[in-house]
């Protein structure tokens, strides 16, 4: 299938970063993400060599040809249960804790070794959420990747599960590989897995379940999500479509192939065709400080009735607390929220004003007779999430650039009463004030 004119511009005009920048004139930047289930044996609970030394040879022919590659790998717990004779995977935190510390070291010596036999240098990267939460951080890590990069080393990213808490986890490492791919501005996101593909339903149950080659808007994307990941891995299709929507939000082409092929990564990029899912990016990536909120990990979720949803995606507004209906999560002011459409799709992350006991008590049309002001008791601002720290996941998303001035418009039922309170309200000060610093505002 040929692409549309619509993908050939995007390709066309791609801006590049600053990662991009300092590496200069080349090639594309891949991160390469390797499963578990890629890597480990089930029947032998062994380390898959073949396999291993298969995705080692398709990064060599990566950089012969000029690109920057980075591997998201999963398996520490893995090789860690291997090296000590457990056949299944432990439930408790401390216990999987501390066979990532034995397998990490066991599974970075193999990646050492067979990038060494084929002329090539890698390095070790562990990250929490907690890393890439911070702004100060994430920069530090984005600069430490393009020196890496720089040097020709292969980084090898995987999560810090020794010392990462629970909710400072990413939790699956397509997720990590998606915010990997956003902090780098990634050309390419490769999930290597069992399945050749996306299926609009899992064809293990369904003989008529078709695959599903190329997904222009992932919003829209009508597919098959309940496969699960194995016991050794925490992965599945849903969490590649999560991952989907950050890395195709960032500008990053996402592939989901079948990790027993690796080499058809090049083929793929060649323009072969149906050899898995090509996700395209979005026409407007983000870039700056709105591709790092992608970064921040999610403590909440609010749904937003159809109203909200048309204001948010398609107006480019803020969210105003009429337009929730569902408020879920334990969250604080300036932590990062998933906003949902009345099915519970995400449709777009954003820093919230206001914890989740406030958003409660304000949200829904029922309760739009008062100013937000008004109901909490003290001088604050109108919008739940301002649109300068709102960021869609969605082909309507706007660039940073877009609808940065002018006048802002409530969205859900109580837009016109929330314009009457603009001229005359208290609020308006705080209002106005805040909307000149939220941009400079981070997670605590």
């Amino acid at each position: 299938m040929e692409r549309p004119a619509s993908c050939q511009k995007i390709a066309e005009t791609k801006r590049k970063g600053p990662v991009k920048v300092a590496l200069g004139a080349g090639g594309d930047i891949f991160v390469i993400k390797v499963g578990t289930s890629s890597l480990v044996r089930p029947e032998q609970q062994t380390l898959n060599l073949t396999n291993l030394a298969r995705i080692c040879e398709t990064v060599k022919l990566l950089k012969h040809e000029g690109h920057h590659v980075i591997i998201v790998t999963s398996g520490a717990v893995g090789v860690g249960c291997q090296r000590l004779g457990l056949t299944t995977k432990p439930s408790v935190l401390a216990k999987k804790q501390a066979l990532a510390a034995v397998g990490q070291v066991h599974l970075m010596k193999f990646y050492e070794d067979f990038f060494a036999a084929l002329g090539l240098t890698c390095a070790q990267v562990l990250l929490t959420l907690d890393n890439l939460a911070n702004r100060s951080q994430y920069l530090n890590a984005r600069n430490t990747f393009t020196e890496l990069l720089a040097y020709g080393v292969i980084p090898v990213v995987n999560e810090n599960d020794t010392v990462a808490v629970q909710e400072l986890r990413f939790g699956d490492n397509d997720t990590l590989s998606a915010q990997v791919a956003a902090l780098v501005q990634a050309d390419w996101l490769f999930l290597l897995t069992d399945v050749d593909c996306l299926y609009t339903a899992n064809p293990k149950d369904d003989p008529t379940a078709t695959p599903i080659y190329e997904v222009e808007d992932i919003s829209r994307l009508n597919a098959d999500t309940s496969t699960r990941g194995t016991q050794w891995g925490t992965g599945g299709m849903a969490t590649k479509l999560t991952a989907g929507r950050i890395a195709t939000a960032a500008g990053c082409t996402m592939v989901i192939c079948n990790s027993t092929a690796p080499e058809n990564i090049v083929k793929i990029v060649k323009g072969e065709p149906k050899l898995g899912t090509k996700f395209f990016p979005l026409p407007h990536s983000l870039k700056g400080r709105k591709r790092w909120i992608l970064s921040v990990p999610v403590r909440g979720h609010l749904w937003l009735d159809a109203g909200a949803v048309h204001a948010v995606r398609d107006k480019h507004k803020s969210l105003f607390a009429a337009g929730i209906t569902k408020v879920s999560g334990d969250f604080h002011a300036q932590d990062c929220v998933s906003l949902c459409d009345p099915s519970g799709v995400e449709l777009a992350r954003g820093l919230v004003n206001f914890s989740s006991e406030e958003v409660g008590a304000v949200a829904g049309s029922g309760r739009c007779s008062k100013p937000v002001t008004e109901q909490l008791g003290f001088p604050t601002m109108d919008e739940v999430v301002h649109r300068e720290n709102l960021v869609l996941l969605a082909s309507e998303m706007d660039s940073d650039e877009d609808h940065a001035s002018g006048t802002e418009a409530p969205s859900g039922a109580c837009e016109r009463q929330a314009n009457g309170q603009a001229e005359g309200s208290a609020s308006d000060a705080a209002a106005a004030a805040a909307g000149e610093v939220l941009g400079q505002l981070s997670v605590r």
